[in-house]
């Protein structure tokens, strides 16, 4: 239902406040196609699925559909039926969020896989005919660009670092290539200072359900080859015994006030409550800001991970095994930004002993 407001107030609202998402009608698919909205199946569609699949994929579910599908195909007011004579009506909407919003072709992407999951189940039942997001060209995905630190610069990242609330995290990222799931989710019982290895068998995400964030907590890594056990270094060792002296000192210091909820987390602040995965991507970007070290996402440093492991000749099915990728080709997108900077060198070299080649231009590595 579109809320009546003025031209310059209508300015300042999202879309979403633009438009009051109605809870799903129970009742809907008893109704021809040509009398059922596509925005208010796609609301239909999202209430089955609340209990179907994991938690944070739900909120991912929900934020897509209620913040950009259903506002726009409700001012739209196209039907199930329009959509499957029209498939043309769903590459429009890909169109404008991309071309008008501007928003990246890999979260479009995501929305494509939405909207096809749920028109899918319609032609399995036999209510459409086909499904209209198979006949439209889905938006082509964005290159992989990797924007990495070197050794020299995760010397420096680290040096920085130091003392700070998210040293542990920083060297578990950039040594060792966790992603920021499994560092929240990291547990003491995943250290094992007999056998010295750690366990990656748990995470932790951060979703948001009906307006309000939940942590997600799932003994399930996002694939089977994330499980997996890793070398415990000296350095990490010395660190991680630290950060277990300081929480059992802060549990005695802040008495009945220290949060006992997550004693088997490691990476808790001095109340006792977890980190949260929206302060270590804020803190890391405000530190690296104040020192002007070069700004690359959290993330990548898991790649520049692989950077080392490259570098240190290290072969592709290892490093996949390190990071826990369950599939290599996503090694290999990695990969082939470390591999051209051996083709530079080669490619100097032959500069080199080329006739004439006094004067070329330098060549420069790429991003």
């Amino acid at each position: 239902m579109i809320i009546s407001m003025s031209v310059s107030s209508a300015k300042s609202k999202t879309r979403k406040e633009k438009y009051a998402i109605p809870p799903a009608d129970p009742n809907l698919m008893l109704k021809p196609i040509g009398q059922i909205l596509f925005c208010d199946y796609m609301l239909y569609w999202l209430k089955s699925m609340r209990h179907s699949v994991d938690e944070d994929t739900f909120g991912g579910y929900q934020c897509g559909i209620e913040s950009s599908i259903y506002p726009y195909f409700a001012d739209k007011g196209y039907t199930l039926a329009d959509l499957e004579q029209n498939p043309q009506l769903i590459k429009d909407y890909y169109d404008y969020e991309m071309d008008t919003r501007k928003v990246k072709a890999n979260t479009v992407i995501h929305r494509h896989a939405n909207i096809r999951k749920a028109l899918q189940e319609l032609y399995v039942d036999g209510i459409i005919n086909n499904n209209p997001a198979d006949r439209i060209k889905k938006p082509i995905k964005e290159d992989f660009v990797v924007n990495i630190y070197n050794s020299e610069e995760l010397d420096q990242m680290f040096k920085v670092f130091k003392g700070d609330p998210l040293e542990l995290i920083v060297i578990l990222a950039g040594y060792y290539g966790l992603c920021r799931s499994e560092i929240i989710g990291l547990k003491w019982e995943n250290i094992d200072f007999v056998r010295k290895t750690i366990s990656i068998k748990h995470v932790v995400t951060e979703t948001s359900i009906d307006g309000k964030l939940k942590l997600v907590k799932k003994n399930k890594p996002k694939t089977k080859a994330s499980t997996r056990s890793l070398p415990l270094v000296p350095q990490l060792e010395e660190l991680l015994v630290k950060a277990l002296h300081e929480q059992q000192n802060n549990a005695k210091l802040f008495g009945d006030s220290y949060n006992k909820d997550y004693t088997e987390y490691i990476n808790v602040d001095p109340s006792g409550n977890l980190i949260k995965s929206n302060f270590v991507t804020q803190h890391f970007r405000l530190i690296c800001d104040k020192n002007e070290l070069k700004h690359i996402r959290f993330h990548n440093l898991r790649h520049s991970c692989a950077t080392l492991l490259y570098d240190a000749g290290i072969d592709l099915k290892a490093i996949q095994e390190w990071l826990g990728h369950s599939n290599i080709s996503t090694t290999m997108n990695i990969y082939a930004h470390l591999n051209y900077k051996s083709k530079v060198v080669s490619a100097k070299a032959i500069v080199g002993i080329l006739p004439n080649s006094k004067e070329k231009e330098p060549l420069s590595s790429a991003n």
